[in-house]
């Protein structure tokens, strides 16, 4: 399948304009947004690495910046988890609101700080989303809010994250909806060994593909 070229937009949200990059598979089964970890953006290669091979599987993707370049260059901004909330939150009632993605289930794929964000929305929209992926997410930032979870939610962490690990395995105890963890060997938090990135798209590919249909 050929790849599908992005077409960006400035979507208005909490009294700022961000910037964000949608590609459409023809026929999409399903739409997933990305929420970017601390100090990133919707240039993060990571997450475009994972975003094309979820289009690769049918799945569309809108990677999006969740602060404009001069909160980001604030520390604090970057772990308002509330204000990361509210963005995604934002996002999707705008892409809910378009022609070409309404009508599609609607995942949420969360990096770090990014994760918790994901999380949070997820619990507040309930149904509305129908799939969560993190991967080495804080989900710890969102503690309080996993019991409401509905999303069916994977945790992707390296095997040599120990201390985002450990939390992903407490967060995952308190998930009461279909869930997951799946720990890739010797990988750390960014997943930079040979092959380890790849292993991360497969498991979100597949994932999504199969609670976003």
């Amino acid at each position: 399948m050929v790849d599908q070229p992005a077409d960006s937009f400035t979507v208005p949200i909490d009294g700022v304009e961000l910037e964000g990059d949608l590609a459409l598979p023809a026929d999409a089964t399903g739409l997933v947004v990305f929420a970017h970890g601390s100090g990133s953006s919707r240039h993060s290669p990571r997450n475009a690495f994972v975003a094309e091979a979820l289009r690769q599987h049918g799945l569309g993707t809108f990677l999006f910046d969740l602060l404009t370049e001069q909160e980001d260059r604030t520390y604090e901004t970057r772990f308002d988890i509330d204000r990361l909330t509210t963005r995604l939150l934002g996002v999707t009632e705008w892409l809910r609101e378009r022609t070409d993605t309404g009508g599609l289930h609607v995942g949420y794929f969360g990096s770090s700080t990014g994760a918790a964000a994901a999380l949070r929305a997820a619990a507040r929209l309930g149904g509305d989303v129908d799939a969560v992926v993190s991967r080495g997410g804080r989900v710890d930032l969102a503690t309080e809010q996993l019991p409401a979870v509905t999303a069916a939610t994977l945790f992707i962490v390296g095997g040599a994250d120990a201390d985002v690990l450990a939390l992903n395995r407490e967060g995952l105890d308190d998930l009461t909806c279909t869930k997951d963890l799946a720990v890739i060997e010797g990988a750390e938090h960014l997943f930079e060994g040979p092959g380890e990135l790849e292993e991360v798209a497969d498991l979100a590919a597949a994932w999504f593909a199969e609670h976003l249909s």
